[in-house]
């Protein structure tokens, strides 16, 4: 008869989460995630097969977080405000004593992505679906008169995307809140006629 479980495998996700999000897949060792899940070698590995099952799986479980988080935001409010929140959610720990960590979809777009097609394909669908929830924001936008931009609301859903992993690496960069707020008010423009 097999040992019951005695560590909660959720937050076990979520600690490793925490260490693969701050150093990366390739510099996060199995002894930073047995430190930072509490976990034994042979519980991380009978629970989660290995370092790699357990990045994919963290990596999927904040991503599902994010896509939640990004869908509710951007149904809040007129739609200005909801894309405006949307953005001011990359920066929320800019400031912090800790580094910026960015997000991690686009810190895995640049380490692991272009030698991982699992990995690029998760990525690449994190874009599309952040483009098809600004799409229907500016949508709403232009038809309820809080964007006036004639562009089709695609195309200025597509600069938005275009901007955010550069705003990413600005806020990882250490660009203070207030640079990081003033690109956003200049790629907000676009939005208005």
């Amino acid at each position: 008869m097999p040992r019951p479980q005695e560590f909660d495998t959720t937050e076990a996700l979520h600690q490793a989460m925490g260490v693969f999000w701050r150093q990366g897949y390739e510099a996060t060792s199995l002894t930073d995630l047995l430190a930072a899940t509490s976990l034994s070698k042979s519980s991380l590995y009978a629970t989660f097969g290995g370092k790699r099952e357990l990045f994919i799986a963290a990596f999927d479980a904040y991503r599902q977080a994010r896509a939640r988080d990004a869908h509710r935001v951007l149904e809040q409010g007129s739609a200005r405000q909801a894309i405006e929140a949307f953005f001011h959610l990359l920066f929320a720990d800019v400031n912090a004593v800790e580094p910026a960590l960015g997000c991690m979809s686009i810190n895995q777009a640049v380490e692991l992505a272009p030698r991982d097609p699992e990995i690029r394909q998760r990525v690449v669908q994190d874009l599309h679906s952040i483009e098809e929830a600004l799409t229907r924001a500016t949508e709403r936008g232009q038809q309820e008169g809080s964007l006036t931009s004639l562009r089709p609301a695609r195309d200025l859903a597509k600069l938005l995307v275009l901007a955010f992993p550069g705003l990413q690496v600005m806020a990882r960069a250490g660009y203070s809140r207030q640079e990081l707020d003033e690109a956003l008010q200049l790629l907000l423009t676009h939005l208005e006629r």
